[in-house]
């Protein structure tokens, strides 16, 4: 969808998307894409964009609203969506893609990311022979805190099924170096989905299937904040999960 606000602005101002790309330090092809297929800069960026040509940075790009009322209410809260079916698959993957270091997920099943994604083992496998430690915490089928959340999603036997899918998915990834793979019986209260000082946090509502539950992106910037109150979490449940062993 293109940008109408932004091309009219260049327009009136005589800009070119050379021109500003110059002035505010990008490639031409970034404000390219912010005129064509109208794509969000980043935050600076885009100030940097608004004060050259004379226009509300909220008005050309109103997505930048949403940053900014996270960041008042948390300077490690990126942003907040409402249900977790409001993010494409693509957020948790570019996600995992820029992970350098670390890759923690903790879930019951998650079985999404594999159905919208294929390659997410590849891409785990790709992550960790790069250097990165990968580590899967899947929800145990067998336990009483499984079968207890799908009665109170009114789910029955579809958490079970979906933690065992799962299971099917992840097992191949069994004994490749940097990866490990642990069923726990937690109750799982939130979901984790870590990437070096990144994070998306679904959290979990009584009775509400995951993708309706809100979901929060954090980006680590001070110790002892929220980012680590989750990390820590997320150790403190590996602690108590059971190695998937091979074969």
């Amino acid at each position: 969808m293109q940008n109408e606000r932004l091309r009219a602005a260049m327009a009136e101002g005589g800009w070119t998307h050379a021109s500003l790309a110059a002035k505010v330090d990008v490639d031409p092809k970034s404000v390219e894409r912010w005129v064509n297929l109208g794509r969000t800069p980043r935050r600076e960026t885009a100030m940097r964009a608004a004060e050259t040509i004379g226009e509300d940075v909220f008005a050309l790009w109103p997505k930048l609203r949403q940053a900014r009322a996270a960041r008042a209410v948390s300077p490690e809260l990126v942003a907040l969506y409402s249900q977790r079916a409001d993010l494409p698959v693509s957020v948790f993957i570019d996600l995992f893609t820029q992970a350098r270091k670390r890759i923690d997920v903790l879930v019951y099943a998650a079985v999404f990311l594999h159905e919208a994604y294929p390659r997410l083992n590849d891409l785990l496998r790709e992550r960790a022979a790069e250097g990165c430690t990968v580590r899967i915490a899947v929800g145990d089928a067998g336990s009483a805190n499984v079968q207890q959340r799908g009665q109170e999603e009114k789910f029955g036997l579809g958490v079970e099924s979906r933690c065992q899918l799962a299971m099917m998915h992840y097992r191949s990834l069994v004994g490749t170096p940097g990866i490990e793979l642990r069923t726990h019986a937690t109750t799982l209260y939130n979901s984790i989905y870590r990437a070096d000082d990144q994070m998306l946090v679904n959290a979990h509502v009584w009775g509400v299937n995951a993708y309706g539950a809100p979901v929060w992106h954090l980006r680590r910037n001070n110790d002892g904040g929220m980012f680590d109150g989750y990390a820590g979490s997320f150790d403190a449940v590996w602690a108590t999960a059971t190695p998937v062993q091979g074969g």
